[in-house]
């Protein structure tokens, strides 16, 4: 496998990459971000969780981890995140990533679900995006 023996940091760096890489979508967002400082301005992106379950097959060894992305805006309504989330699915769905120490096989998008932050005062609208990234150890 790789040296970090898993393949969440490389994959969370390769999406990191293709999404900052991306004029088109920097444009829409003021950031990217897998840590969140106190205070940023709207709308932004936040690489979050990410879940690995094996993928082997017979002789060699593979991975899938599927991981979440969290669109943050306060524009009225779900346009803008939607909007936002679209791209990033037209950056990682069925495109190749390159991974540092590992073959990429397939990116394919998982879901995505708008939700509203019930928190006051309510002007806070995130969607949730998931991406599952198979990826197998050199040969």
């Amino acid at each position: 496998m790789t040296d970090a023996l898993t393949p969440m940091l490389p994959v969370q760096g390769a999406v990191y990459q293709r999404l900052s890489g991306d004029l088109a979508l920097t444009a829409m967002v003021s950031k990217i971000y897998d840590y969140l400082p106190e205070t940023v301005p709207y709308p932004f992106i936040v690489l979050g969780e990410a879940v690995e379950t094996p993928d082997n097959r017979h002789g060699g060894f593979g991975r899938q981890t599927a991981i979440t992305l969290h669109v943050w805006s306060q524009y009225r309504g779900y346009a803008q995140v939607l909007r936002i989330g679209a791209r990033v699915t037209a950056l990682l769905d069925h495109q190749p990533l390159t991974i540092p120490g590992l073959d990429h096989i397939a990116t394919r998008f998982e879901f995505s679900q708008p939700l509203t932050d019930p928190e006051p005062p309510g002007d806070i609208r995130h969607l949730v995006l998931r991406y599952r990234v198979v990826t197998e150890q050199h040969p």
